[in-house]
């Protein structure tokens, strides 16, 4: 059994805080340097850190405290009972071609699995697809305006995977000084509506059984 207590910071950067049956391990998703607008919370600390590639909104691992085990690209770790899979996948798609390397990662984490996508690029392939069956809750970049995906393809990715809860990251901010759209774009694709959170607390008990829920978060 696991309950996941999930907040944002911004962009892609999440701390993910899994209290299993054994252990409470803190997971930070691709921190981002003040270049960007807003500064992560101070004291912020991990045990893991993933990066899903190596640009300054996404990789700014030297800002995590807590001398976490930081992941930067494909492979298959385990961290205190804590699963990592690092899915190889592309940043972007100028002419039907990738533009650099993305990760995206699923964790497994007690009775519950995540997905966080990072910057993807393109759509899903058959082999990512595979690799992201069955996921509990998706974290899903929404914003578009470049090398990431916007709303149409987000919405794609969301009816394909059919998770039990989708949180959209990577979207326009007022404090953040990148050209993205915002999360109504995709709230208004998908046909959906959002409930906002400053945090979201659950347990698979709390897992929707028959449809999907979203949510959007308050930048904490």
């Amino acid at each position: 059994m696991a309950t996941l207590t999930f907040t944002w910071h911004g962009l892609s950067c999440f701390r993910i805080v899994a209290k299993t049956d054994t252990d409470e391990v803190a997971i930070v998703t691709d921190p981002f340097a003040s270049d960007i607008g807003v500064k992560l919370p101070r004291g912020l600390s991990a045990n893991i850190v993933t990066l899903s590639h190596e640009h300054l909104s996404h990789a700014a691992a030297e800002l995590v405290g807590g001398e976490p085990f930081v992941i930067r690209g494909p492979g298959e770790y385990e961290v205190k009972d804590v699963f990592v899979y690092g899915i190889p996948s592309g940043h972007g798609v100028p002419k039907g071609k990738k533009e650099g390397p993305n990760t995206i990662y699923r964790f497994e984490i007690g009775d519950l699995s995540v997905a966080h996508l990072g910057d993807i690029g393109h759509p899903l392939t058959d082999t990512e697809l595979e690799q992201l069956e069955d996921i509990d809750v998706l974290l899903v970049p929404v914003g578009g305006q470049g090398p990431t995906i916007g709303a149409d393809e987000a919405v794609k990715i969301v009816n394909r995977l059919a998770p039990r809860i989708v949180i959209p990251m990577h979207y326009a901010d007022p404090d953040i000084n990148m050209k993205l759209d915002s999360a109504d774009k995709f709230f208004r694709e998908v046909g959906g509506t959002a409930e906002k959170v400053e945090k979201l607390k659950i347990s698979r008990k709390d897992l929707p059984q028959d449809s999907t829920t979203f949510y959007q978060f308050i930048r904490s």
